[in-house]
């Protein structure tokens, strides 16, 4: 990122050792790495809330597709019972549409759910 040549590095050392003094230089370059730190550590947040932020948007994009070729399906492929699905629903109302749906079933469902007639074991077939 910074490019420093170690003849520069150099340079800064020895005016910090003049400037700040021996006794301080220590301190001096603990006070600035923790502030690196923090520097640091605020870029690595900021990055990360970014990419969050573009992940989702992704998300958002590819779950728009898919809504659409969801209903473009549904459109080109209505039901075999006739019913209309709409995929915009929401949990609630299709849950309760079902459960309607099975009640109205289950009473004009006669007794015997199979539609073909099993012929006796020991029996002539039909």
């Amino acid at each position: 990122m910074f490019d420093v040549a170690p003849t520069e590095l150099l340079l800064v050392v020895l005016v910090a050792l003049v400037v700040i003094g021996p006794k301080d230089l220590p301190k001096a370059m603990r006070f600035v790495g923790k502030w690196m730190g923090k520097a640091r550590g605020m870029a690595r947040h900021f990055r990360s809330g970014l990419d969050t932020m573009m992940r989702e948007a992704e998300l958002e994009e590819l779950e728009k597709q898919w809504r659409e070729q969801n209903e473009a399906i549904m459109r080109e492929f209505p039901r075999a019972d006739g019913s209309v699905a709409t995929p915009s629903a929401s949990a609630n109302d299709t849950a309760s549409a079902e459960s309607a749906e099975d009640q109205a079933a289950a009473s004009t469902k006669p007794e015997n759910p199979e539609t073909h007639a099993i012929p006796p074991k020991d029996g002539p077939l039909p």
